[in-house]
């Protein structure tokens, strides 16, 4: 199979060619901090499938499908977000970004049919619960090596995501952190059972579980929403972009209009900027050009949009 050749740089303006250099820079290292999640997500799998073979416990099974989901979406996650870093093309000016929103809003279905799943593996047992299950150390154990592993990955993936604005990776270390709760609830049964002998509890601790995966596939898939819709950027970002504008008053009369939104890690942003009606265009241009520069080195994968206008009068 032919290896695709990424896009040449050369012939290009200095912008663009920096702008297809930051997206190939952006898409390494997501995949790079995917990686992590991927691994540990189908080591997980194995060892929660191997833990209810040997134990028969509906909420190792239900930790089972959780991590089963979480190693599926990490993987279309690899996927859209090598999809979300291409350069923009002649059919899609405004770039590729929206992938990663389009994956998070995937993901939160795929989490929301995995705790519908749960809820179905669990009811059965509350009606009838098992009378014993054998081997309760293993599933202990396991579950909370599970919760220790998914909380350091967590973590890691949390830094990396804040860094990177990236829905893909902060929908994915959420549901990592919902992971170190459930496998530690699951755990925590586990103990339950093998001290109070009281079955009942497995199917009630599954259906918790499958609570907090609703909850995660809820929080995930609001995130989502907002992006897909072209919601504006947070309050903060948007305030220092109005800062970074305030501190250039000296070049321009006014501005207005200013509007703002993201896909996938970058933000969409523009402004009416109105010059002295005595300026020519060329140097209205230039000197508006220093805010583009101000505003992309506080948001290095902003696309920035200035019209500009001749003061009012």
């Amino acid at each position: 199979m032919m290896q695709q050749t990424p896009p040449s740089t050369t012939g290009l303006p200095p912008r663009a060619s920096r702008r297809i250099a930051a997206l190939r820079d952006t898409a390494r290292t997501r995949v790079l901090a995917l990686r992590a999640p991927l691994f540990s997500n189908a080591l997980l799998v194995v060892a929660k499938i191997v833990v209810w073979l040997v134990s028969g416990s509906v909420s190792v099974l239900s930790e089972a499908a959780h991590s089963l989901a979480d190693l599926l979406v990490t993987t279309m996650q690899v996927v859209t977000v090598r999809l979300a870093s291409r350069p923009a093309d002649e059919n899609h000016a405004y770039g590729h970004g929206k992938f990663e929103n389009l994956s998070a809003a995937i993901e939160a279905l795929l989490i929301l049919a995995t705790g519908a799943f749960v809820v179905a593996q669990a009811i059965p047992h509350l009606v009838h619960p098992a009378h014993s299950f054998p081997r309760l150390d293993i599933g202990i154990v396991v579950m909370f090596g599970s919760a220790i592993i998914n909380l350091i990955v967590a973590m890691r993936l949390q830094a990396v995501a804040k860094q990177e604005q990236s829905p893909a990776l902060l929908a994915e270390a959420a549901q990592l952190r919902a992971d170190v709760v459930t496998a530690a609830g699951v755990g925590a049964g586990l103990v339950a059972i093998r001290l109070s002998g009281a079955s009942i509890i497995d199917p009630i601790v599954s259906l918790l579980v499958a609570g907090l995966i609703a909850k995660a596939a809820f929080d995930v898939s609001a995130r989502a929403f907002v992006d897909l819709t072209d919601g504006r950027l947070p309050q903060q970002e948007e305030a220092l972009i109005r800062e970074i504008i305030d501190e250039h008053r000296g070049i321009f009369v006014g501005y207005h209009k200013l509007r703002t939104r993201r896909s996938g890690g970058g933000e969409f942003i523009d402004f009416h900027l109105q010059m002295r009606g005595d300026m020519p265009l060329r140097e209205a241009h230039d000197q508006s050009d220093a805010i583009v520069v101000a505003i992309k080195q506080a948001l290095p994968r902003a696309h920035v949009l200035i019209h500009l206008e001749p003061e009012e009068g």
